[in-house]
């Protein structure tokens, strides 16, 4: 290794006009430059841990990434399970709905005795068949409080008596729901 103080003396001998001062500068400079590379020096043979703790740390990283993508996947498959019951629960909603008109009119000619007995038989088939889809007709009946989550108030009438204000006077269409869901809401004259 060479000295690192035969530079600074070369250098002196070159300047001859250079206060003293300067020369005890350089020397004290020089020699904190070498105390400065010497502990660099021991910090990289030190820093053999610093390389470890990165790895760790893009590890741990990595490993909160995998779980985070873990989770989502997780809820994705949830979602995707829960939509894809309503699905199946509501798959016939179309046809079920294009169906309601005529079990309307097979119930309302019940009422009024016009039907025969092949088309009863038709109507409780296609009301029994319907059923087991899974339609289900709302309760509704005359009397019962107006409930706008379930009910359609198509007219208001004048109501015959005190206790029948703000409720259902007649049902035009009866209510369905499907899977749960309302397919159609019970169409009703409420009293005022």
């Amino acid at each position: 290794m060479k000295n690192p103080f035969k530079k600074i003396l070369d250098m002196k001998e070159k300047e001859p006009n250079a206060p003293e001062q300067s020369g005890q500068e350089h020397v004290v400079e020089s020699a904190e430059t070498t105390e400065n590379q010497n502990e660099s020096s021991q910090n990289d043979a030190s820093s053999g841990q610093d390389p470890l703790a990165e790895i760790q740390k893009q590890l741990e990283e990595s490993r909160n990434k995998y779980l985070y993508l873990f989770s989502d996947f997780e809820n994705y498959k949830r979602n995707a399970a829960r939509e894809r019951m309503d699905l199946i629960s509501t798959a016939g909603r179309d046809i079920m709905a294009a169906l309601l008109p005529i079990l309307d009119d097979f119930d309302r000619a019940a009422k009024n005795n016009a039907l025969s007995e092949g088309t009863t038989l038709i109507h409780n088939k296609l009301a029994h068949t319907l059923k087991s889809k899974g339609l289900t007709s709302l309760d509704t009946k005359a009397g019962d409080e107006f409930d706008p989550d379930t009910h359609e108030a198509v007219a208001e009438i004048p109501a015959p008596s005190e206790e029948t204000k703000g409720k259902i006077v007649d049902i035009l269409e009866q209510g369905y729901t499907l899977g749960g869901k309302i397919i159609r809401h019970a169409k009703v004259v409420v009293g005022k």
